[in-house]
């Protein structure tokens, strides 16, 4: 057989028969990819507005695609369509106010290093609802990955705050409830998208109408304070906005229900958790060093995401 014949029969069988996982690892590196985005955006807006904002575009981005690909909606089966909505509040809406919360307490690095537990808690909830069940290997993955995110992530610099204040244990919290609310969300929309005839997409549009509903509520209850002076609006700010909305929330939250759809929670939500490892390469471009540790790390990881695919 000719390499280039046997090189798409690969990459067909491979597209095939990982088509969830291979989707998670997208919507982490997309997510690596826009993280880059709002570390400058949240410079000048508020995480709430922020997040408010890049939903409702890509919401936009969402009604279009549907009236381009027009696909039909399924309503007759209205246990998962209020299961996506639920999942959509925990997860986008509650979850991602807790993390900001965790974030504003502890730092990106604390914070994301507890993120990691997000995983291990979907498969297990997964495991107790929906009777699904991990191979040895698989768990073994599951460790492997979690294990090289966390050590690559407890290397990033984070800020000097004491986890034995009262502040900084409330940010711990924090991070732990957003942690079991992602997974928690992953969990119902991955048993909705079992339940329903629903598309990825038409859960993705479900889940963040659901999201941004919330959040709305929250700032009507919790208006954002001014840090720095008042948001000064400008057609490059909001173009910036709207792109990272298309990477971010709009391509990536479509791969993540894609992921969701078509592999286990646990191992969904391994893959999509592998966001720290994507942005060692980013910020090497933009010239931060790689030390050997972050390389044990990525390699660690490489090795989980290796058990799962067995």
């Amino acid at each position: 057989m000719p390499f280039s014949l046997f090189k798409c029969s690969f990459l067909s069988r491979l597209m095939t028969n990982y088509i969830g996982e291979l989707a998670a690892l997208s919507a982490a590196f997309l997510w690596a990819v826009s993280s880059t985005i709002y570390t400058y955006l949240g410079q000048s807006i508020p995480p709430l507005l922020l997040n408010l904002f890049k939903g409702i575009a890509a919401l936009f981005y969402l009604v279009i695609t549907l009236l381009l690909l027009q696909q039909p909606v399924v309503w007759d089966n209205n246990p998962a369509i209020f299961l996506l909505l639920i999942s959509g509040v925990i997860g986008i809406g509650i979850g991602d106010t807790a993390y900001f919360n965790a974030l504003n307490s502890i730092g990106a690095r604390r914070t994301l290093l507890l993120e990691t537990l997000a995983p291990p808690i979907g498969a297990v909830l997964a495991q107790v609802f929906l009777g699904e069940t991990l191979k040895p290997t698989a768990w073994g993955g599951i460790f492997l990955t979690i294990l090289g995110v966390a050590w690559v992530i407890s290397e990033r610099a984070g800020v000097n705050t004491n986890i034995e204040s009262p502040q900084g244990w409330g940010g711990v919290y924090w991070a732990l409830f957003a942690a079991f609310c992602q997974a928690t969300g992953a969990v119902l929309s991955r048993h909705a998208l079992l339940l329903s005839g629903l598309s990825s997409l038409w859960s993705t549009l479900l889940r963040i109408a659901a999201a941004m509903v919330a959040i709305f509520i929250l700032l009507l209850f919790n208006p954002p304070r001014e840090r720095g002076g008042a948001i000064v609006p400008s057609w490059r700010l909001f173009g910036i906005i709207v792109a990272s909305a298309f990477i971010s929330t709009y391509l990536g939250i479509w791969l993540q229900q894609t992921s969701l759809q078509y592999s286990p929670v646990g191992i969904a939500q391994t893959l999509l958790a592998t966001s720290p490892l994507f942005v060692l390469p980013i910020v090497a471009f933009l010239g931060d060093k790689i030390t050997p540790r972050a390389i044990v790390g990525v390699i660690i990881a490489l090795g989980g995401i290796f058990l799962l695919f067995q």
